[in-house]
């Protein structure tokens, strides 16, 4: 990180603004011209600097463009870590610059009650056919706590959510893991998961739009990777399970929940499964064949539809260390 271009990106009091807010949780460019009070193109430009500094991240998510505090990473972030506590001093003993700051929470509680709408409003328009859906299985409740159960008191580590949907896993693991990344390739169902996760930590959490077919990180990142009610989605599963043995640890832990072989065939037409559940023995030689050794499944027949919990460790020396033999 340039020291020059670090001071300079500070030099301008709206961009000291959108420092402090991106210490709340990750916005969208349009969301911080709401609170700032100003044109979209001018915050765009003033999270360029930001960007270019360091002190701040941009990703795509559709059409929109988002903004959150630097990522936390092995090596840390020294100087943003230092700007955010600056920024936090300030506040303390600047009058005017901590009135702007409450006043720049108070209008962040209003897009915070925004997402909370909007997320309602999804969830009135897909109630029924949800509803219809859980009344063949298990309660999400039940499930949950053979979940829980099933992984013990040992760490999470860094957890993949693949598939997170409304982020319900990710409400529920974010006390027990270091950091989660929410994954999920639909846009709306992001802005839901949003809604609820915005309470936890902004170091803590991070969304991404992705595909578990092509998933958007590098090799071995991941201690804990899981698709909750996800597989039954994939063309080609075999392919899903590879993806996320890419981007875990060795020694790292697959979680999948999911449903056993079914005839159900009318949630092909009404939710869009493209499988209609997973044998013990199909997923055994999945898991093994993308390099996990395989756990004893736990089943939940409460209903209709089986649900099932597989979990799978991954086995094999880091990626790195086999593409080097390969080269060697």
């Amino acid at each position: 990180m340039n020291v020059d271009v670090t001071f300079k990106a500070l030099a301008d009091p709206t961009r000291l603004r959108i420092v402090r807010l991106l210490g709340t949780m990750e916005l969208a460019v349009g969301e911080l011209a709401q609170v700032l009070g100003q044109s979209q193109p001018r915050v765009s430009r003033h999270a360029g600097i930001l960007c270019d500094a360091g002190l701040a991240e941009r990703r795509r998510e559709g059409s929109w463009a988002f903004l959150r505090a630097p990522s936390s990473n092995d090596d840390g972030s020294p100087m943003a870590d230092a700007v955010a506590q600056l920024l936090v001093l300030a506040e303390r003993e600047d009058t005017d610059f901590a009135r702007q700051c409450e006043e720049d929470r108070r209008k962040l509680n209003a897009i915070r009650s925004r997402r909370e709408e909007a997320a309602e409003d999804y969830f009135a328009r897909h109630a029924e056919e949800w509803d219809d859906l859980r009344r063949l299985h298990s309660p999400d409740k039940l499930v949950e706590r053979h979940l829980l159960d099933a992984l013990g008191d040992a760490p999470l580590g860094r957890l993949l959510d693949i598939g997170t949907g409304t982020g319900r896993m990710a409400e529920l693991f974010a006390p027990r893991a270091e950091r989660v990344v929410a994954l999920d390739k639909n846009l709306e169902m992001l802005r839901v998961a949003r809604a609820k996760l915005q309470h936890l930590p902004t170091e803590t959490i991070e969304l991404v739009q992705g595909d578990f077919s092509d998933l958007p990180f590098d090799a071995d990142q991941f201690d804990t990777v899981m698709l909750h009610q996800v597989l039954h989605f994939a063309q080609d599963p075999a392919a899903a399970l590879e993806e996320a043995a890419r981007v875990m640890r060795p020694g790292g832990r697959l979680v999948i929940v999911d449903f056993a072989t079914h005839s159900h065939e009318e949630l092909r037409q009404r939710h869009a499964h493209t499988r209609l559940g997973f044998s013990d023995r199909q997923l055994g030689a999945l898991l093994r064949k993308a390099g996990f050794s395989v756990k004893p499944s736990i089943s939940l027949d409460e209903g209709e539809l089986v649900v099932k919990i597989w979990i799978g460790e991954r086995r094999g020396a880091k990626v790195q260390d086999i593409l080097q033999e390969k080269t060697a």
